[in-house]
This record gives structure tokens, C-alpha cells and sequence, in this order.
């Protein structure tokens, strides 16, 4: 009985490789940047091993062995100790407490408001801007008393303009 033909094998020196086919297991060449017996996939090395990008590399500004100092930080929400005398751990200046300087001439009335926030958030967070915030207030007031008496005053004149002793029409 006669084998039926098999395709060729490995050992066909005639014959091409197809695309598809596994190639033979053996070793890999390396890939361009790799050293013989680095892993070609980028695996990564085991816990403990260094890792670098071109052999004998070592960290920018490390020794072999070496790890940089640890520097604890602070729990989230909070601030560490004051940097200096006279100066909060909040920082730097409060936006509403600009804000509210910045609408007590553009619209008062939200200047008072802003005014009174900017206040509280700084008695919280410890920012700079409280005199600021003191300010946008004051300016706030005083221009809508302004404000006030000028509606009031141009309604009592309309009402009397309107009123010219004349009856009976």
C-alpha cells in the first residue's frame, strides 16, 4: 500500500517557509537595543532587578543600590507646619475676596455676597485676601445704599412731577 503524499517538512531544504507557518524553535536573533538572552517580548525583569534601556545604564542622578530618600507627605486635606513666620498654611490670595472688590463697582449687590463668602472660606482655609475681602464689603454697602436712595429718591420725584394739583380730568 502506497503513503499518499505529505507536504513538505522542515527538513526540505527546497523549500520556502509560508507566512503562516510557526517558524523552528531554536534561539532568537535580538532585536535591535536587545542583548543576547534579553527577553524579545519586553517582559518585564523579577522584583528586585534593575531595568534599564541600554546595558551598564544607570538612573539619571542614582547609584547602583541606591534609592532616592523617601519623603513622607501629608494625609490628604491637610497642610503641613507653616512655612515661616507670619505666614499661613493656606497661601496665596482668596478669589472671591477679589471678586468682591472687582462687582462692588460693577454690581454691588453680588459684591455683598462674595464679600461675605470670600470672608467665611478665608476664616476656614487660612488664605490671604481678608482686608481685600473687608473692602469689597464695605464698597459693596455703600453703593447699594447709593443705589437704593437714588431709586427712591427718582420714584418720589416721578411721583410728585406726576402729581400737579390739577383735578377733574
Amino acid at each position: 500500500m502506497s503513503q499518499p503524499p505529505q507536504p513538505p517538512g522542515p527538513s526540505d531544504p527546497d523549500r520556502t517557509p509560508s507566512p503562516w507557518e510557526q517558524p523552528a524553535a531554536g534561539p532568537e536573533p535580538p532585536t535591535y537595543g536587545q542583548q543576547p538572552g534579553q527577553d524579545p517580548y519586553g517582559q518585564q525583569p523579577a522584583y528586585g532587578q534593575p531595568s534599564y534601556e541600554h546595558p551598564g545604564e544607570q538612573p539619571h542622578g542614582q547609584q547602583w543600590g541606591h534609592q532616592p530618600p523617601y519623603t513622607p507627605q501629608p494625609p490628604y486635606g491637610q497642610y503641613g507646619p507653616p512655612s515661616g513666620p507670619g505666614q499661613r498654611p493656606g497661601g496665596g490670595m482668596n478669589v472671591l475676596a477679589i471678586l468682591s472688590l472687582v462687582f462692588a463697582f460693577v454690581f454691588a449687590p453680588a459684591g455683598i455676597v462674595l464679600g461675605h463668602l470670600a470672608k467665611r472660606q478665608i476664616r476656614t482655609t487660612g488664605e490671604d485676601g481678608d482686608q481685600l475681602a473687608t473692602w469689597g464689603l464695605i464698597l459693596s454697602y455703600v453703593f447699594t445704599g447709593l443705589g437704593l436712595l437714588l431709586c427712591c429718591g427718582w420714584i418720589a420725584l416721578a411721583t410728585l412731577a406726576g402729581n400737579d394739583g390739577m383735578t377733574g380730568y
